[in-house]
């Protein structure tokens, strides 16, 4: 008797980013194989499924392709429900491509169920549109890694008039920048670093092509993904970045109960506002995800559309 695989896109990270339908593929698995940066909050709702992590993240040990193919093509003979959990989408930069190759030539049945891409939503998220009329017509997404893919790809793209997206682009941002610079582009070109995008950790730097490769980055979470943007679209963030409610020195944020749940829709709604549940003091430095915790600001309301229906109480200090 022969199982089923589905080859699932996770999202960027958000959980309430995840689709309905990669949620029901989970909630009936009987296996999960997972990547690196997938929520927990997601991974979660395989409650009945063995779940076992296969992800890679550079200069680490890794499980093989090959392996990881062979694993879903065994269980998928046994008659189990697979699930391939992989970030983002699994056709982009997600060897989701290989793993249907393998399945196909193993005659197992499978599907895939597309994915949020974090080259689109990253970047949405700090209030960049990879593309926007008059500034941008097109948009190139490319890897990081390896650097000579990255290398051919950024050559044979002629100066501005469309948006460059870098995934996985920490570690090369200042080969990147360079290749541009020698390819004509301006160095006042606006540039964008996004770091865990759509997660907790999320932070953004944003300023031009030639600072690209030398810049201090936002502190963050050491193993936050991070990912480029390159074009003119990224001028448009200081203007249609995404409405943060901004809390106020020696506001506090307090939520019901003590033992409150990642998934409870209380921590959802807090993290809308703070990146964090918890309180914030005089003393406590800003926290990550707010961006402007210092600046003269109202006192929230109790009808914050962040806080609404959330089980928030909302104290002024």
């Amino acid at each position: 008797m022969s199982g089923f695989v589905s080859l699932v896109g996770a999202g960027p990270g958000d959980p309430e980013l995840l689709t309905l339908k990669a949620a029901r593929r989970l909630a009936v698995a009987d296996l999960v194989l997972y990547d690196a940066l997938v929520a927990p909050e997601v991974l979660a709702l395989a409650q009945r499924a063995r779940r076992f992590f296969v992800g890679k993240r550079a200069g680490r040990p890794s499980m093989k392709q090959e392996t990881i193919s062979a694993l879903m093509v065994r269980a998928a003979r046994r008659g189990d429900r697979v699930v391939r959990l992989k970030g983002g989408d699994p056709f982009v930069f997600g060897r989701g491509g290989e793993e249907a190759l393998a399945l196909a030539d193993a005659g197992i049945p499978f599907e895939v169920v597309p994915g949020v891409s974090s080259a689109i939503a990253g970047p949405a998220l700090s209030g960049i549109p990879v593309t926007h009329r008059g500034i941008s017509s097109a948009f190139t997404v490319v890897a990081g890694q390896p650097a000579e893919s990255c290398r051919r790809v950024l050559s044979a793209l002629a100066p501005g008039g469309h948006t460059v997206v870098v995934l996985m682009g920490l570690a090369s941002r200042a080969e990147v920048a360079a290749l541009l610079l020698a390819r004509g582009w301006r160095s006042a070109t606006p540039a964008a670093v996004i770091l865990g995008a759509s997660t907790p950790a999320a932070a953004t730097w944003t300023g031009t092509l030639a600072e690209l490769g030398i810049a201090d980055l936002p502190e963050t979470d050491p193993d936050a993904p991070g990912l480029l943007v390159i074009g003119e679209v990224v001028a448009l963030a200081e203007r249609i970045a995404p409405y943060e409610p901004a809390l106020r020195v020696g506001a506090e944020v307090v939520a019901r109960g003590e033992n409150m749940s990642r998934t409870d829709p209380a921590h959802r709604g807090i993290r809308e506002v703070a990146a964090r549940v918890g309180r914030i003091s005089r003393s406590d430095p800003a926290p990550r995800g707010i961006r402007e915790v210092a600046a003269p600001m109202e006192r929230i309301s109790r009808s914050d559309p962040a806080l609404v229906g959330g089980g928030i109480d909302v104290v002024a200090g």
